[in-house]
């Protein structure tokens, strides 16, 4: 029986270690804080609860896959899925106030026409009918198939966003803003589509084209809630993986991985203690763990870039008002033209809250990452560099803001506040050990491969990634995905290139 040791318990690592214990490897999950779930955590006050990473899922095929291939109940029977209908409401700075349904492209086109004039369902429709093109183009390579140092990188580093014909030439449009300036034109269309990518951290004006492929994901395969929370699902994940016997060892740091031979040979705990293995599958950031791990980690949403969250939870006195969407994105003006987005979670969930007249709501913004000393917080998340989020008063006062713009759209939120608690990527780096509270986003085919992430199977041998700092990159179904692919290296071989 071969013997893993996996560092750390977020998604990726237990959606590896699961998988792992199924093919019959000896798992031992080693974990530095007291709890399992990585960034998708949990807040409860007074009776109120509140996710405090993702809120929402997609692709949930990925984690049905999980529970399939791991035992005999299906996802749906350890947790309540829930699509989230609408799939999300936009307010533009104009006024302009645009719900979305899910799953419809006809039901889309119509809500665009009808919000923002004759045309432009059409215009959003044609876009997402070249973003197929390119999901189809990069499925397999982005999301099916292990990144390793074999893998040629140079055909990723290419956009797979279909050509257009500009008079008498076939030209790229360059950029994520590019795309979206030369096809939609209205600039809350624009808007609509940038938002996209502002929601991982991802700069539109540096994003490839093939960025397309977040709202066809989105608008193909649906928004979903987890009953109870995201949490519920992560609690699912980690009794899967002890019904399967794998052992858990919370607030037990690894400090290093050993070698021998160029080799892994298992791993040193910080009281010293060392833990033979065979294989080792790491869902944090290797280095300095070890000699010779693979490339960077690939934190941020572009180039040499990291992005974090600021995310406010709301406990608010009253019932959540009959029709309100799930989902709010609010765009605020930005530098430049450009626009800013803050996101509200109203997920309307019993259990989140003490009884009927009182409500919970999640605000989102895309924010710098944490650096002590930094200095204070000046710029939107895709224009400044790191800051220190614990300076008095930063935190408070970015608060401030996203609640007064959320509320200048017309959601009243402020009136009803009963408390608030601020959260800052400073929490995000203290709770799950990610640089600066760093939130990584989904990996991107083109820009020369700067949008993908470390590969799966690192080096020394016998090192493998996962994790949202790992191909694919972030988001919860990313994350699955990672451990799938790692699991797939670990028990086909080194040279397995994913299910087909």
């Amino acid at each position: 029986m071969a013997r893993t040791v996996v560092i750390g318990a977020g998604m990726g690592a237990m959606a590896a270690a699961a998988r792992l214990a199924v093919a019959g490897h000896r798992v031992t999950v080693y974990e530095r804080t007291k709890t399992h779930g990585g960034a998708v955590g949990r807040y409860e006050r007074e009776g109120f609860g509140f996710d405090t990473g993702p809120g929402l899922l997609h692709l949930p095929a990925v984690y049905r896959d999980l529970f399939v291939k791991t035992g005999r109940e299906p996802l749906e029977e350890c947790v309540e899925l829930v699509q989230v209908e609408p799939a999300v409401r936009h307010v533009f700075p104009d006024g302009t106030d645009v719900s979305l349904p899910g799953g419809s492209r006809a039901g889309t086109v119509d809500a665009l026409d009808a919000a923002l004039g004759a045309g432009a369902g059409e215009r959003w429709s044609e876009l997402l009918g070249r973003a197929r093109q390119a999901w189809e183009a990069t499925r397999r390579p982005l999301l099916e198939e292990p990144l390793t140092a074999a893998v040629d990188r140079g055909p990723l580093g290419r956009d797979p966003y279909p050509a257009r014909r500009r008079g008498l030439l076939r030209r790229r449009a360059g950029t994520l803003t590019g795309v979206a300036r030369t096809e939609l034109r209205d600039p809350r269309l624009v808007a609509l589509l940038e938002s996209y990518a502002l929601a991982y951290g991802i700069d539109p004006r540096r994003a490839p084209a093939s960025a397309v492929v977040l709202p066809y994901l989105e608008q193909t395969f649906g928004t979903w809630y987890v009953r109870g929370g995201l949490r519920a699902l992560a609690d699912a994940v980690y009794e899967r993986c002890r019904a399967r016997r794998v052992e858990f060892r919370f607030g037990t740091a690894v400090s290093r991985i050993t070698t021998a031979d160029g080799r892994v040979t298992g791993v040193e705990l910080a009281d010293g203690t060392r833990v033979a293995a065979d294989a080792v599958v790491c869902g944090t950031d290797p280095r300095g763990l070890c000699d010779g791990p693979d490339a960077a980690s690939g934190a941020g949403g572009g180039p040499g870039r990291a992005t974090g969250r600021l995310t406010v939870l709301l406990a608010l006195r009253g019932a959540r008002p009959e029709g309100t969407a799930h989902r709010t994105v609010v765009h605020t003006p930005g530098p430049g033209g450009t626009t800013r987005t803050v996101t509200v979670l109203r997920p309307g969930d019993p259990a989140l809250v003490p009884d009927g007249e009182h409500e919970s709501a999640v605000l989102s913004v895309v924010v710098p990452p944490h650096r002590a000393g930094a200095g204070r917080p000046g710029g939107s998340g895709e224009d400044a560099q790191a800051v220190d989020w614990t300076v008095p008063g930063a935190a408070e006062r970015a608060a401030d803001e996203a609640l007064a713009a959320v509320d200048a759209a017309g959601l009243g939120l402020g009136g009803r506040l009963l408390w608030r608690e601020v959260r800052t990527p400073a929490d995000t780096e203290r709770e799950t050990g990610a640089p600066g509270g760093a939130v990584p986003a989904p990996v991107l085919a083109g820009a020369d491969g700067a949008f993908l992430r470390a590969a799966n199977l690192a080096s020394p041998a016998g090192l493998y990634r996962v994790g949202g700092f790992a191909h694919p990159g972030g988001g919860l179904a990313h994350a699955g995905m990672s451990g799938a692919l790692a699991a797939g290296l670990i028990v086909e071989g080194d040279d397995w290139r994913g299910s087909r």
